[in-house]
């Protein structure tokens, strides 16, 4: 469980909250893509 909570804090370390990118959408560090997108890709079974 332990493992769990380091594997999930380490990816929440990669999405940032700007109001001045994406109109303040979370975003991934260092890119200007919303995760809502990566999440609607992975979704439709986009890989790479």
């Amino acid at each position: 469980m332990e493992q769990q909570a380091t594997d999930i804090s380490k990816l929440l370390e990669r999405i940032t909250i700007n109001p001045d990118i994406c109109h303040g959408k979370p975003c991934i560090r260092g890119l200007r893509y919303p995760v809502d997108m990566i999440l609607e890709l992975l979704s439709a079974g986009m890989s790479n």
